[in-house]
């Protein structure tokens, strides 16, 4: 769990200690279930001589009342309501997919965090039982979290699993230094906190979620997140287990897509709970989060959300994991300008 949050790993386990953080191994966990809880336009961003097309939506910026005051996780420093600007900027519509990444490795070779490390976090329900057998080690407190060896963007599941079919879908396993890698590519950057959840509100003041106050207004699904009872059933209410191809639910006010569920984003800040409590130039204007810190700023929640756990798929919830990690329900976004 990263310090000074409530960053349950329900919503993105970190790296961190591997004696603090694992547990078990997945067989251990079955024998022991009883005791678990039942959460625009096309714009051209130039880099050199690498160039991409991007689905760019360009905001003029302006001022906007940012965070909330829901209690639910006061650890997470939500709060409180404040009045921020933000310069124009432009920002991606849709999320950076796999096809996009493969662009960007088969371009520059780059290698992942995952594949450095050799395994990344992945969701239990998503495991082969090939795989399982080889899994020895899940996440102490978050059982549902496996560390399963060979896992990265291109096999999101470990050996033998793969993306071929999952092309328009946000990738995955990337850690906030493969996402700032990818975006230096593009000629692009990552969104600062505050420019992501002025896009991410749609110039909606206030609104619980992106779309307004109501979770499924008129029982319409607006996002990719968890129905039924987590970590154990899934209902499939929504039309996804995992992550759905980007674009697949309305977009906001402001033509983004994918602002709530699907995947987690990465954002360009250091995480703190109470550097922006205080009002000062540096957190009203253009803010970019404290000069320093132990993990990045991530917003927008993902398919694994669900209101008995984790409701971090408030347009204003927050949380927050180390640059180095990365999990099966965590991407990015690109911003210009």
């Amino acid at each position: 769990m990263v310090e000074g949050s409530d960053s349950q790993s329900c919503c993105v386990p970190d790296r961190g200690e591997e004696s603090a953080v694992f547990a078990a191994t997945p067989k251990q966990v079955a024998a022991n279930s009883s005791e678990l809880a039942g959460d625009s336009g096309c714009l051209a961003a130039e880099n050199g001589n690498n160039a991409a097309s991007f689905d760019l939506v360009r905001l003029d910026g302006g001022n906007f009342r940012m965070g909330t005051d829901d209690r639910r996780f006061p650890a997470d420093g939500e709060g409180p309501v404040r009045e921020v600007s933000v310069d124009g900027f432009g920002v991606s519509a849709r999320l950076v997919t796999n096809e996009d990444f493969d662009a960007f490795v088969s371009a520059t070779g780059h290698v992942t965090d995952a594949e450095r490390f050799g395994w990344s976090f992945v969701f239990k329900d998503f495991v082969s039982a090939e795989v399982e057998r080889e899994v020895s080690q899940v996440v102490q407190g978050s059982e549902w979290w496996w560390r399963v060896d060979g896992s990265y963007w291109r096999e999101p599941e470990g050996l033998g699993s793969g993306v071929e079919d999952r092309g328009d879908h946000p990738v995955t396993h990337v850690s906030w230094t493969d996402a700032m890698a990818y975006c230096d590519w593009v000629g692009g950057r990552l969104p600062t906190e505050a420019e992501w959840e002025f896009a991410a509100r749609g110039g909606l003041d206030q609104a619980r979620f992106a779309w307004g106050d109501e979770l499924e207004p008129e029982g319409e699904h607006m996002c990719n997140i968890w129905q039924g009872e987590f970590p154990s059933v899934n209902t499939l209410g929504d039309g996804w287990h995992g992550t759905s191809p980007v674009g697949s639910f309305s977009a906001n006010g402001y033509g983004i897509y994918d602002v709530a569920g699907n995947v987690w984003e990465w954002c360009s800040d250091w995480f703190s709970a109470s550097f922006h409590r205080n009002a000062r130039r540096v957190t009203r204007e253009n803010p970019k989060g404290p000069r320093n810190g132990s993990a990045k700023v991530i917003r927008g929640g993902s398919y694994l959300c669900h209101d008995s756990y984790c409701n971090r798929y408030r347009v204003g919830a927050r949380t927050a994991n180390t640059p180095d990690s990365s999990t099966g329900n965590l991407g990015f976004r690109v911003v210009v300008g």
